[in-house]
């Protein structure tokens, strides 16, 4: 009989468990924390492939959209239009193009920084409203007993537990993503000075050579 008995009290103490037989308030606070942590890695997953591809193509030139813009210039130039505006409305334009593209990539990244600044707040938020349960119950069944005690106040840190799981990886993969969005807006930058060296040569060279590089 002493070798059945834990085996009930185990059970009782499973998350899983503790789960089930939490408050309504504190379910609540616990599946929000797991759709939190899921975001989390959805959103950390996407946008690192993301960053990586779009650094990849930059770096094969296949993203050469920003150099279009600057050579869209060199027709005007050519003919005359372009005058000595031409070489700032280029700058203009990719510094446009540029951040364009950083803020479309770093869309939804923000999302990690929220979760992993709330996230303990809402499991803390959790735990105080279980352990208030938990004295409310000490106070009606009038008993300190482990037994009776024991498994509110571990449905209630559960709650931080689970802000706690839902905020850490949020804060370290923002943190990634973050420097691989400034690898990126980097590899941007690079991009579009290229573009821009390119086009000031063509400015500097006399007018015959708009030609041939046209041919």
């Amino acid at each position: 009989m002493n070798g059945v008995i834990p085996v009930p009290e185990i059970i009782a103490l499973s998350p899983w468990r503790m789960f089930l037989d939490a408050d309504a308030v504190v379910q609540s606070v616990m599946v929000g924390l797991f759709l939190a942590s899921v975001a989390t890695w959805t959103i950390a997953l996407a946008k690192g492939l993301a960053i990586r591809a779009a650094i990849r193509r930059i770096r094969a030139l296949a993203a050469g959209r920003a150099i279009a813009c600057a050579e869209a210039e060199i027709p005007a130039i050519a003919d005359g239009e372009g005058g000595p505006g031409a070489l700032d409305r280029a700058e203009r334009a990719m510094a446009r193009a540029v951040a364009r593209r950083v803020r479309a990539m770093r869309a939804g990244v923000g999302a990690l920084a929220s979760i992993g600044a709330v996230a303990p707040f809402v499991g803390l938020f959790g735990t105080v409203w279980g352990i208030m349960n938990s004295f409310i119950g000490i106070a009606a069944s009038h008993t300190t007993n482990l037994a009776v005690v024991a498994p509110g106040i571990a449905e209630a840190l559960l709650a931080t537990a689970l802000g706690l799981v839902a905020a850490i990886p949020a804060v370290v993969l923002y943190n990634l993503l973050a420097r691989g969005l400034a690898a990126y807006r980097a590899e941007l930058d690079d991009l579009a000075a290229a573009a821009l060296a390119r086009l000031s040569r063509n400015l500097a060279a006399p007018p015959h050579r708009f030609d041939h590089a046209a041919e």
